[in-house]
Protein backbone atom coordinates (compact mmCIF):
# COMPACT_ATOMS: atom_id res chain seq x y z
CA UNK A 1 0.00 0.00 0.00
CA UNK A 2 1.27 3.57 -1.34
CA UNK A 3 1.74 6.14 1.34
CA UNK A 4 -0.35 9.07 1.31
CA UNK A 5 0.97 12.50 1.68
CA UNK A 6 -0.30 15.72 1.88
CA UNK A 7 2.01 18.57 0.63
CA UNK A 8 1.03 22.57 0.38
CA UNK A 9 2.49 24.04 -3.44
CA UNK A 10 2.48 27.48 -1.40
CA UNK A 11 4.67 26.21 1.45
CA UNK A 12 6.02 22.69 1.42
CA UNK A 13 6.71 21.34 4.84
CA UNK A 14 10.28 20.06 5.00
CA UNK A 15 9.50 17.23 7.11
CA UNK A 16 7.35 15.77 4.46
CA UNK A 17 9.75 16.71 1.88
CA UNK A 18 12.48 14.56 3.71
CA UNK A 19 9.90 11.24 4.03
CA UNK A 20 9.82 11.80 0.81
CA UNK A 21 13.71 11.76 -0.42
CA UNK A 22 14.38 9.06 2.21
CA UNK A 23 11.66 6.77 0.26
CA UNK A 24 13.60 7.65 -2.95
CA UNK A 25 17.00 7.17 -2.07
CA UNK A 26 15.72 3.52 -0.94
CA UNK A 27 14.53 3.24 -4.29
CA UNK A 28 10.74 4.10 -4.00
CA UNK A 29 8.67 4.91 -6.56
CA UNK A 30 6.92 8.48 -5.96
CA UNK A 31 3.75 9.71 -7.97
CA UNK A 32 3.71 13.66 -7.64
CA UNK A 33 2.37 16.96 -8.73
CA UNK A 34 3.92 19.22 -11.33
CA UNK A 35 2.78 22.39 -13.08
CA UNK A 36 1.03 20.42 -15.19
CA UNK A 37 0.06 16.56 -15.35
CA UNK A 38 0.70 14.55 -12.25
CA UNK A 39 3.86 12.69 -12.08
CA UNK A 40 5.79 8.56 -11.73
CA UNK A 41 9.56 9.50 -10.87
CA UNK A 42 12.08 8.04 -8.86
CA UNK A 43 15.36 8.50 -8.13
CA UNK A 44 17.43 8.82 -11.23
CA UNK A 45 20.53 6.80 -10.01
CA UNK A 46 18.77 3.93 -8.50
CA UNK A 47 19.09 1.08 -11.16
CA UNK A 48 16.43 -0.63 -9.46
CA UNK A 49 13.95 2.00 -9.17
CA UNK A 50 14.30 3.02 -13.11
CA UNK A 51 14.19 -0.49 -13.82
CA UNK A 52 10.29 -0.55 -11.62
CA UNK A 53 9.40 2.20 -13.57
CA UNK A 54 9.76 0.97 -17.12
CA UNK A 55 8.09 -2.39 -15.80
CA UNK A 56 4.90 -0.14 -14.93
CA UNK A 57 4.91 1.00 -18.23
CA UNK A 58 5.42 -1.94 -19.96
CA UNK A 59 8.97 -0.54 -21.94
CA UNK A 60 12.84 -1.44 -21.94
CA UNK A 61 13.95 0.85 -19.57
CA UNK A 62 17.55 1.41 -22.50
CA UNK A 63 14.09 2.92 -24.91
CA UNK A 64 12.02 4.58 -22.60
CA UNK A 65 11.25 8.09 -23.39
CA UNK A 66 11.81 9.30 -19.59
CA UNK A 67 11.92 13.34 -18.71
CA UNK A 68 14.90 14.13 -16.48
CA UNK A 69 13.68 16.68 -13.55
CA UNK A 70 16.22 19.28 -12.42
CA UNK A 71 15.84 21.87 -10.03
CA UNK A 72 17.53 24.65 -12.43
CA UNK A 73 19.86 24.38 -15.49
CA UNK A 74 22.92 24.64 -13.25
CA UNK A 75 23.81 21.02 -13.23
CA UNK A 76 22.38 20.78 -17.33
CA UNK A 77 26.17 19.67 -18.18
CA UNK A 78 26.03 16.56 -16.69
CA UNK A 79 23.25 15.46 -19.01
CA UNK A 80 23.72 16.94 -21.83
CA UNK A 81 26.57 18.04 -24.69
CA UNK A 82 27.50 22.27 -24.37
CA UNK A 83 24.85 23.96 -25.81
CA UNK A 84 24.82 27.17 -28.02
CA UNK A 85 23.83 30.70 -26.28
CA UNK A 86 20.62 30.88 -28.26
CA UNK A 87 19.65 27.51 -27.15
CA UNK A 88 20.27 28.23 -23.49
CA UNK A 89 18.31 31.59 -24.06
CA UNK A 90 15.26 29.54 -24.93
CA UNK A 91 15.59 27.61 -21.94
CA UNK A 92 16.20 30.54 -19.66
CA UNK A 93 12.91 32.04 -21.30
CA UNK A 94 11.14 28.94 -20.68
CA UNK A 95 12.02 27.81 -17.23
CA UNK A 96 11.07 26.94 -14.90
CA UNK A 97 7.34 26.18 -16.94
CA UNK A 98 5.74 23.50 -18.72
CA UNK A 99 7.91 22.35 -21.06
CA UNK A 100 9.99 19.65 -21.82
CA UNK A 101 13.03 20.51 -23.54
CA UNK A 102 15.08 17.36 -26.11
CA UNK A 103 18.64 17.91 -25.94
CA UNK A 104 21.48 16.27 -26.94
CA UNK A 105 22.96 13.74 -24.42
CA UNK A 106 25.87 14.18 -22.74
CA UNK A 107 28.55 11.36 -21.08
CA UNK A 108 27.38 11.65 -17.90
CA UNK A 109 24.40 10.16 -18.31
CA UNK A 110 23.04 7.14 -15.88
CA UNK A 111 24.37 3.68 -17.73
CA UNK A 112 21.07 2.48 -18.90
CA UNK A 113 20.95 5.99 -20.71
CA UNK A 114 24.74 5.46 -22.06
CA UNK A 115 23.49 4.93 -25.94
CA UNK A 116 20.88 7.57 -25.90
CA UNK A 117 21.68 10.30 -28.40
CA UNK A 118 18.72 13.28 -26.98
CA UNK A 119 17.37 13.60 -23.31
CA UNK A 120 14.62 15.74 -22.10
CA UNK A 121 15.16 18.16 -19.67
CA UNK A 122 12.18 19.56 -17.34
CA UNK A 123 12.14 22.17 -14.92
CA UNK A 124 7.99 22.48 -13.36
CA UNK A 125 6.94 25.76 -11.92
CA UNK A 126 6.10 23.93 -8.97
CA UNK A 127 7.94 24.28 -5.67
CA UNK A 128 6.78 20.92 -4.48
CA UNK A 129 8.87 19.43 -7.43
CA UNK A 130 11.57 21.51 -6.98
CA UNK A 131 12.21 21.44 -3.44
CA UNK A 132 12.18 17.26 -3.84
CA UNK A 133 15.28 17.32 -6.80
CA UNK A 134 16.96 20.56 -4.93
CA UNK A 135 17.26 18.21 -1.44
CA UNK A 136 17.87 14.93 -3.73
CA UNK A 137 20.60 16.36 -5.19
CA UNK A 138 20.24 14.98 -8.45
CA UNK A 139 17.20 14.59 -10.79
CA UNK A 140 14.45 12.27 -10.86
CA UNK A 141 13.37 10.36 -13.88
CA UNK A 142 9.50 10.80 -14.79
CA UNK A 143 6.72 9.95 -16.80
CA UNK A 144 3.04 11.37 -16.62
CA UNK A 145 0.48 8.95 -15.80
CA UNK A 146 -2.12 8.25 -17.76
CA UNK A 147 -5.35 7.49 -17.30
CA UNK A 148 -7.66 4.58 -19.14
CA UNK A 149 -10.44 6.33 -19.55
CA UNK A 150 -9.82 7.56 -23.32
CA UNK A 151 -12.05 10.84 -22.57
CA UNK A 152 -9.80 11.79 -19.51
CA UNK A 153 -6.48 11.75 -20.81
CA UNK A 154 -4.87 12.04 -17.21
CA UNK A 155 -6.28 11.96 -14.20
CA UNK A 156 -6.07 14.86 -11.63
CA UNK A 157 -7.88 14.31 -8.45
CA UNK A 158 -4.59 12.98 -5.93
CA UNK A 159 -7.49 10.60 -4.08
CA UNK A 160 -8.38 8.95 -7.24
CA UNK A 161 -4.41 8.71 -8.21
CA UNK A 162 -4.04 6.75 -4.87
CA UNK A 163 -6.77 4.10 -5.30
CA UNK A 164 -5.37 3.11 -9.31
CA UNK A 165 -1.42 3.14 -7.76
CA UNK A 166 -1.46 1.94 -4.48
CA UNK A 167 -0.34 -1.25 -5.15
CA UNK A 168 2.20 0.04 -7.73
CA UNK A 169 4.28 2.85 -6.55
CA UNK A 170 5.47 3.55 -2.37
CA UNK A 171 4.22 7.53 -2.19
CA UNK A 172 1.48 9.82 -3.26
CA UNK A 173 1.55 12.75 -2.77
CA UNK A 174 -1.62 14.84 -2.90
CA UNK A 175 -0.39 18.49 -4.12
CA UNK A 176 -4.03 19.28 -4.82
CA UNK A 177 -5.45 19.15 -8.45
CA UNK A 178 -3.37 18.67 -11.24
CA UNK A 179 -3.64 19.66 -14.66
CA UNK A 180 -4.76 17.78 -17.43
CA UNK A 181 -2.93 19.26 -19.88
CA UNK A 182 1.29 18.02 -20.60
CA UNK A 183 3.90 19.98 -21.63
CA UNK A 184 5.12 21.36 -24.39
CA UNK A 185 7.49 19.00 -25.86
CA UNK A 186 9.81 20.99 -28.08
CA UNK A 187 13.17 19.11 -29.27
CA UNK A 188 16.40 21.51 -29.59
CA UNK A 189 19.03 19.15 -30.71
CA UNK A 190 19.18 20.17 -34.09
CA UNK A 191 19.60 23.62 -35.60
CA UNK A 192 15.95 25.06 -35.29
CA UNK A 193 13.35 23.91 -32.48
CA UNK A 194 10.66 21.54 -33.52
CA UNK A 195 7.58 21.17 -31.74
CA UNK A 196 6.67 17.38 -31.11
CA UNK A 197 3.76 18.02 -28.57
CA UNK A 198 2.00 21.04 -28.49
CA UNK A 199 1.01 21.15 -24.48
CA UNK A 200 0.39 23.69 -21.60
CA UNK A 201 3.48 25.86 -22.60
CA UNK A 202 2.64 28.47 -25.02
CA UNK A 203 4.78 28.80 -28.23
CA UNK A 204 5.38 32.39 -28.55
CA UNK A 205 8.85 31.78 -26.17
CA UNK A 206 9.60 31.34 -29.88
Amino acid sequence: MAEFLRIYEENPNPKAIEKVIAILKRGGLIIYPTDTVYGLGCDITNLKALERVAKIKQIKLEKANFSFVCHDLSNLSDYVKQIDTSTFKILKRALPGPYTFVLPSGKSLPNPFKKRKTVGIRVPDNKIALEIVEQLGNPIISTSIHDEDDIIEYTTDPELILEKWSNLVDLVIDGGYGDNEPSTVIDLSENEPIIIREGKGSLEIF
